[in-house]
């Protein structure tokens, strides 16, 4: 694995952290409990309950080694408004068609795109960082330039 650190909001971190904590215990738990009852059922050798246990401890486990290293990669950037919108921010902007939108910018593992959390290194987020309430973005697309006007800034 990379040890390049991991830009993210302290929120991100934190989601991170209680993502880990159910894993390392309820997850684990729960595995333990199906693993359990499978090898009840007696012959292991032709058990799809117990492989199907095996292979859910194995991502379970991979899962939790995955997430301790982005924790101890991570670089946790502070919301500060004064050099415009960086990460953390949540920004209003309005497109050439008089459309308006919201994003916050996360960072790169904290992505979701449906709760309109996009990465500061995604085309969007990118043409954001360091704007200002009232600039006209230019923002480059697969299929030429769009323009959003950042409407509002804030920080939560």
């Amino acid at each position: 694995m990379t040890r390049e650190r991991i830009s993210m909001t302290q929120r991100g971190y934190d989601k991170l952290r209680e993502t880990l904590e159910f894993l390392k215990t309820t997850r684990r738990e729960q595995i333990s409990e199906y693993m359990g009852s499978a090898i009840a059922d007696g012959d292991l050798r032709e058990s799809a309950a117990y492989d199907e246990a095996r292979m859910q401890q194995s991502e379970n486990e991979s899962r939790i080694v995955e997430i301790e290293d982005q924790l101890e990669r991570a670089l946790i950037v502070a919301e500060d408004s004064s050099g415009g919108i960086g990460l953390g921010a949540r920004v209003r902007v309005r497109d050439e068609k008089g459309q308006e939108r919201q994003f916050e910018l996360v960072g790169t593992y904290e992505v979701d795109v449906l709760k309109g959390k996009i990465s500061d290194a995604s085309p969007i987020g990118q043409a954001l960082l360091g704007r200002r309430e009232g600039d006209v973005v230019p923002v480059p697309l697969p299929k030429g330039t769009a323009k959003f006007e950042v409407l509002e800034v804030t920080y939560t």
